[in-house]
């Protein structure tokens, strides 16, 4: 994706000015009803909005994620980042920046790897690192490569080539000409290199408005077109990412995922993604129409990558996914750039594993990463708790895991009241109503001035009468993985950090919230 701090429409060199947001939501009842629009004006910090457990970029600004590699007995997180956000000018544009982690909760920087503007191309944009374990391309054995887009003068997308000798700490262009030359069209960009060994070659999957292009090569300097999947309807595809899995019965799967903005179809403004089968050069969907790795409103630019064991032993039947918690339609309105200084905050890293529906077709579910169970630095087991009406909780918190079972006999809805303000007027909703899960951040301060974007849904059967939940929160950010994990919502919140408090609901029946319980983080570098 764009190497920007603004809309896509807009050039990535035109600086938008961060706005702070805090004025307090509207005072609504609980449950799903519709959303209230919250005030977009300045408010005073009162308080840190720096996530306490998700990865934050250290200051300026942060967007897409890049797909990390494990280097050396530890992951290499790179990032696009922008260290001349506050001041913009002939400077402004992204760098890959890196950090590092062994359990993908905790993550030390690194500082800039890919720089910008040292060649008459300018900054870099989103792409892919991977470790030429063969020589491939003749910088040596273990040479980490870096295939991105860059646009010289903003104009022509095309693909460049850095290497690195020092294990994916710092980059160096090769040449400044592109290793794949733009073919005379406006969307060209977002390279997902991946190794095929069976054929002994490179393949890439390059983003080209409402087609993914695969792309051959031997050397990773050299790439020639061998076909492309078209889907039209949700938005310019981004970010593309393909890979295989193994499903818990054995099947084997290919999958492939795009970054979409399928808002205006009523669809979900982050990764689509279809499993079928790849020859290497044909992408066969198992159906036309795409599932949608998660249901809320910020998980975007979302990368997939290599699940490794302590020792670097891959594991065929789990990934790992990160994204970006933001929205180009509302990119810089945040408080934490006026009060923290800096713009730009991951999803948690999530587990992803393939599993069978019922009907016999493959799906993608998710789980936060294991790693935060190293991190717990308090536990409130609340036990079973029945609920008709609200029941406030005598917890409070701004960064916390919250699981439930919640189940009953007959109920319209129920859920829970997250960063409660202490009059009841402000909250996060997060539940089920009817036939839906829903997280809904209209009572709350939102990063969304339109009001239109506040509440998002995914598919849920009343007739099941329990549903589990297990819900992420953070300062910033509310994430809810709805049973086992088909369907997620990541939703951007900046709730006043006074508010603190929590409370559950039912609408129209009682349930019972059972083996409830309460964990707190302590995260460090």
């Amino acid at each position: 994706m764009r190497g920007a701090f603004g809309m896509p429409e807009i050039s990535r060199r035109s600086l938008f000015i961060a706005s702070a947001v805090g004025a307090a939501g509207a005072v609504l009842p609980a449950g799903p009803r519709p959303a209230v629009a919250a005030s977009a004006t300045a408010a005073a910090c009162t308080g840190s909005y720096r996530a306490e457990y998700h990865f934050t970029v250290p200051d300026q600004w942060m967007n897409d994620p890049q797909r990390p590699v494990w280097i050396d007995g530890e992951y290499h997180y790179y990032y696009l980042y922008n260290p001349d956000y506050s001041t913009g000018g002939t400077t402004a544009g992204t760098t890959w920046r890196l950090a590092t982690s062994t359990d993908l909760v905790s993550f030390t920087d690194r500082g800039i790897a890919v720089p910008k503007d040292t060649t008459p191309n300018g900054d870099v944009w989103s792409g892919s690192a991977v470790v030429d374990t063969d020589n491939t391309a003749g910088f040596g054995a273990g040479a980490v490569i870096v295939l991105a887009t860059m646009a010289p003068g903003d104009v022509t997308q095309a693909q460049y080539l850095y290497y690195s000798t020092d294990g994916g700490r710092t980059f160096t262009n090769h040449g400044t000409a592109p290793v794949l030359p733009n073919p005379g069209v406006r969307d060209f960009r977002d390279p997902k290199v991946i190794r095929d060994e069976e054929r002994g070659r490179w393949v890439m999957a390059l983003a080209e408005n409402d087609k993914v292009g695969f792309y051959h090569s031997s050397d990773l300097k050299s790439w020639t077109y061998v076909g492309g999947f078209i889907k039209g309807g949700i938005g310019v595809l981004e970010c593309p990412d393909l890979f295989r899995i193994r499903a818990a019965d054995g099947t084997w799967k290919w999958v492939l995922g795009v970054s979409a903005n399928g808002k205006g179809s009523g669809l979900p403004s982050t990764y689509a993604y279809w499993t079928g089968s790849f020859d290497g050069t044909t992408f066969t969907p198992d159906l036309s129409d795409p599932q949608w790795l998660d249901h809320g409103w910020d998980w975007y630019a979302a990368v997939t990558f290599e699940k490794r064991d302590a020792g670097g032993t891959l594991d065929p039947a789990a990934r790992y996914a990160i994204g970006w918690m933001n929205h180009w339609d509302y990119a810089n309105t945040t408080p934490t750039i006026e009060c923290d200084g800096f713009n730009g905050t991951d999803s948690i890293v999530r587990e992803v594993t393939l599993k069978r529906a019922t009907d016999g077709t493959y799906y993608l579910a998710s789980q936060p990463v294991a790693g935060l169970d190293g991190h717990v630095s308090r536990t409130v087991d609340l036990g079973d708790l029945e609920v008709n009406g609200s029941l406030l909780l005598d917890y409070t918190g701004t960064a916390y895991e919250l699981t439930t079972e919640i189940s009953w006999d007959r109920l319209t809805g129920a859920g829970l009241q997250l960063r409660r303000s202490s009059d009841g007027g402000r909250h996060i909703d997060a539940g089920i109503y009817g036939t839906y899960a829903f997280v809904n951040r209209g009572y709350t301060v939102s990063p969304d001035s339109s009001g239109r974007w506040q509440e998002s849904r995914s598919p849920f059967a009343p007739s099941a009468g329990t549903v589990r939940l297990r819900i992420l929160i953070d300062r910033t950010s509310i994430e809810m993985f709805v049973d086992d994990g088909r369907y997620v919502h990541s939703t951007e919140v900046f709730p006043d950090p006074a508010d603190t408090g929590l409370a559950l609901f039912t609408i129209d029946g009682t349930a019972v919230f059972r083996n409830t319980v309460i964990r707190e983080f302590a995260v460090g570098e």
